[in-house]
This record gives C-alpha cells, sequence and structure tokens, in this order.
C-alpha cells in the first residue's frame, strides 16, 4: 500500500526500546543507533514528539544512554525492572505505549512505533479507524508476521542493518 509522507504531515515516533534492542542483540550482536532510525522514520516531516520507553535498574547503568537519547531528540519515560520473590524479572512497557499514543492520536497524522511487537496490533487497528497512518520500523526477523500485514508501512531496519547498529557484526 502507498503511504503519503509530506513536509507538513504531524509525526510521533514511539519507541519500544527493550524489543529493539534485544532484537540487534539477539541477531547481530549489536547496540542500536537510535538517531538513526529517527532520522529515517520522520522521513523531513513535522515531528511532533519522539518518545522511549525504557527500563532502570538499581544500578542505574543506563543513564548515560538516557542522556544519549535525550540529546537526540528522544524523551525518555522510564519505568523500574520488577524482580519477583523467584527471581523473575519483567520489564513491560506496551500498555503505556499504548496508552500515550491513544492520547496524542487526535494531533497526529502519522504514528511510527519502533517495535516488532504484534501486541500492538489492536493499537494499530484503532488508530487506522481513526485515520492516523500506522508505521512501525523494526527488524524484519524479530518481527510479528501479523503486525507487518496490518500496518500501513513497514520499516525493515534488517534491510540496512549497519545504518541502525552500532559494533556487532551488521550482517
Amino acid at each position: 500500500m502507498a503511504i503519503i509522507k509530506h513536509k507538513e504531515q504531524r509525526v510521533a515516533v514511539f519507541i519500544d526500546t527493550q524489543n529493539v534492542y534485544h532484537s540487534a542483540r539477539n541477531l547481530y550482536h549489536a547496540r542500536v543507533n537510535f538517531g538513526n532510525i529517527l532520522k529515517d522514520v520522520v522521513a523531513g516531516r513535522k515531528l511532533v514528539r519522539a518518545v522511549a520507553y525504557v527500563i532502570t535498574t538499581e544500578a542505574g547503568d543506563e543513564n548515560k544512554f538516557f542522556e544519549a537519547l535525550n540529546k537526540i531528540g528522544i524523551e525518555t519515560k522510564t519505568k523500574d525492572l520488577q524482580i519477583f520473590a523467584g527471581g523473575a524479572k519483567k520489564a513491560d512497557w506496551d500498555v503505556g505505549l499504548a496508552m500515550d499514543v491513544i492520547k496524542m492520536a487526535p494531533k497526529l497524522d502519522a504514528v511510527v512505533i519502533v517495535s516488532g511487537d504484534g501486541d500492538f496490533i489492536p493499537l494499530v487497528e484503532y488508530l487506522q479507524t481513526i485515520g492516523v497512518q500506522v508505521e512501525v520500523a523494526s527488524f524484519g526477523k524479530s518481527t510479528s508476521g501479523k503486525l507487518k500485514e496490518v500496518v500501513d508501512e513497514f520499516v525493515d531496519l534488517s534491510v540496512n542493518p549497519r545504518k541502525y547498529l552500532i559494533g556487532g557484526g551488521g550482517k
């Protein structure tokens, strides 16, 4: 499906940081170049907001990463890593990301979700019913097939991994 992109189009980018981070690490043994992703998905349009949903740990090792995101114009929303009695860990921002998108949707022409998580399919379908163009950017090999089908545009970061990765083996 052909989509419309023009410089007056209002776009917001919502980054499921854990999803993209783990995809890059597992597929390429590398880190993500969020600056290049942001530049390419905005594609010269009017960026209203870019938000990365991130997890904090007790050690605080991620603070430099958060500062780097802020420096390139990506706001961070943080949530503490939950560690349960049995040692299980949970770090999930899906509902928070979805709620922010829904709240912001009336002010947007296009939404870019940087994630391959199929849990976002109902969000995508809802946005489309209210006339918002929905684009997803993620590494194709780790992206839900159904998510790729329902979005207006899928940007496969695996097509040019060296552009979207830092270090590792950009195969």
